[in-house]
């Protein structure tokens, strides 16, 4: 079978697009997720955190559906959805779209340039919810805020929330991002455990300035990733909820792929976030594979020129995480 596809990258979370609402394709669900792990692979030609299959909705402009590298499927992904919303707003010629997800049908629109002729897309991140049961995170009470989990750490304490992925957030100080704990507590409740039966985002965030944060992130089903959309949006709403920013305001989250920004919006303590960050195009390429053999063959690719620009951006977000000693 030969496939079309688009590498790009949100804050440095690379995905592989591929369109099949321009493309006669016909996927079964295992064959999604043998593409996934066969494409992904770091190891092979292309490689990549995961695979963004855009098709026809019935209501929306667009559906999207995440695959991440191991095969399994996300109900959603921040920096995956502004890269579906540029593909989708630029084939249909629109500045603004309705994009269905597992859980939300979500807008997306297209912004200025968080950096010069950096290009820039805003999606909606909803649903949000506080209840154990929706991650789910088996422990004995409804919700868990800033709060200790003792077969975690000691001294962490804890959010958890899904955005619609489920996500534990801890807030941290500079030396607690740079020890192991962060990758130990993220194998523990990824591997069979009692308290996450399907995994987790864990995130640790360290405040840098009124209106600025570093999210380091460990993706379930990827490992530690340059940055994550979700978790960057879930990181954010914590910090609001801590009194260490504001809601209805600009929040500048750095993380080891770059940059972006999130905006926490409260109605009735209901949440919703607007992720703001590049949608940059790596190069486009057709494949020939072979699920049979699981296996692949690069017929052709061809490079963009956006990464050099991107560059200029992720150099001054990694000068700034220096001077704050990260």
């Amino acid at each position: 079978m030969k496939i079309d596809l688009i590498k790009g990258h949100g804050s440095g979370n690379d995905f592989l697009v591929i369109d099949e609402i321009t493309n006669a394709y016909s996927f079964s669900e295992e064959g999604r997720a043998e593409i996934a792990r066969l494409l992904c692979n770091r190891s092979s030609d292309l490689g990549a955190d995961g695979v963004l299959f855009i098709m026809k909705s019935d209501h929306a402009n667009g559906r999207m559906r995440v695959f991440n590298a191991d095969g399994s499927e996300a109900s959603m992904c921040g920096n995956g959805l502004r890269l579906v919303a540029r593909y989708v707003c630029e084939m249909l010629e629109f500045k603004e779209a309705i994009i269905e997800t597992m859980k939300a049908d979500l807008k997306v629109s297209k912004q200025a340039d968080i950096f010069p002729n950096v290009t820039t897309y805003q999606v909606e991140i909803s649903p949000i919810s506080f209840r154990l049961a929706d991650l789910p995170l088996i422990l004995n009470e409804d919700n868990l805020r800033n709060e200790k989990i003792p077969e975690l750490s000691g001294e962490l304490t804890f959010t958890a929330l899904a955005v619609p992925n489920p996500h534990l957030i801890s807030i941290v100080e500079t030396d607690q991002i740079k020890s192991g704990i962060q990758k130990q507590i993220s194998e523990k409740v990824n591997n069979p455990n009692a308290l996450f039966p399907d995994g987790v985002n864990v995130s640790f965030v360290k405040s840098l300035s009124s209106g600025s944060i570093y999210v380091n992130t460990f993706e379930r089903g990827v490992g530690f990733t340059n940055a994550c959309g979700t978790a960057m949006s879930a990181s954010s709403l914590v910090t609001c909820l801590q009194g260490l920013n504001d809601v209805d305001e600009i929040i500048n989250v750095y993380n080891n792929g770059g940059k972006v920004q999130c905006v926490v919006h409260e109605n009735d303590e209901n949440y919703s976030i607007d992720l703001i960050g590049n949608a940059t195009y790596l190069y486009k390429a057709e494949v020939e594979v072979d699920l049979g053999s699981k296996d692949f063959t690069v017929i052709w690719k061809e490079n963009f020129s956006e990464q050099d620009i991107y560059e200029k951006l992720q150099a001054e977000a990694q000068a700034y995480l220096r001077g704050t000693g990260l």
